[in-house]
């Protein structure tokens, strides 16, 4: 079935093997997610308002937070975080712009410091120990290297900062879950922006050099999705 999928595909991986499939789709990626955000949000509402309930515990010595926020896409994380926070957004996509200056206009108390084109995998123009809180939702699922991420995350990460996440995974490889799962990863990939239904991101957080990891599982309720199975929590540096 996976490989009738791809069969399927051969168009796009035509345009993708031309370098047009890129260029054309990362334009129209903030618009499709412009429109199926909301809906998520308003899905795991209660979830996110408990998991950032206590992200003012990590602020510095002066009382102020210095929150990174990795893929941040439309903004649809800013109604979370705590007045007067100093944000720093980084996207590899710079065609986010005109929904993160919107979201941005929708949630005035935050405070944006810097918005940066770059991927979480290279963060060099964010300095070592520099930040609070590092959060990420819905983006480990995309990038390249969940290691490298998470090097970086820890590198830009304060002593005793924290790192927020949210994010889809692998289901139980003896579900039928996880069998759509592999046989829509082809064409999830091509139409999410390099996004896998089947990666287990939770065995990258357990490895990665954390003093502290809270992690538990949890069920989104996402209609004709195989993307239900998530994983929501913190660790700590």
């Amino acid at each position: 079935l996976q490989s009738c999928v791809q069969l399927v595909l051969l168009p796009v991986y035509l345009l993708a093997y031309l370098g047009l499939w890129d260029a054309l789709y990362k334009k129209v990626f903030p618009y499709i997610m412009a429109r199926l955000a909301p809906g998520y949000n308003r899905k795991v509402h209660k979830q996110k308002q408990e998991l950032f309930s206590n992200l003012g515990q990590f602020a510095g010595p002066a009382g102020q937070l210095r929150l990174l926020e990795i893929g941040t896409g439309t903004g649809t994380n800013f109604q979370f975080y705590p007045a007067g926070c100093r944000l720093t957004c980084t996207d590899p996509n710079p065609n986010f712009g005109q929904f993160l200056r919107k979201s941005l206009s929708e949630n005035s108390h935050v405070q944006l410091e810097r918005s940066l084109v770059a991927s979480g995998e290279n963060l060099q123009e964010i300095a070592a120990g520099s930040v609070d809180v590092v959060v990420c939702t819905l983006v480990l699922c995309s990038v390249s290297s969940v290691e490298r991420v998470l090097r970086e995350v820890l590198r830009v990460l304060r002593l005793g900062g924290a790192f927020y996440f949210l994010e889809h995974v692998a289901a139980d490889q003896s579900s039928w879950t996880y069998f759509w799962q592999k046989v829509c990863d082809p064409a999830w990939k091509c139409f999410g922006d390099g996004c896998s239904l089947s990666r287990e991101t939770q065995k990258e957080l357990e490895k990665a050099k954390f003093s502290e990891l809270n992690l538990r599982r949890i069920h989104v309720p996402l209609r004709f999705v195989p993307a239900t199975p998530h994983i929501i929590g913190y660790a700590v540096k």
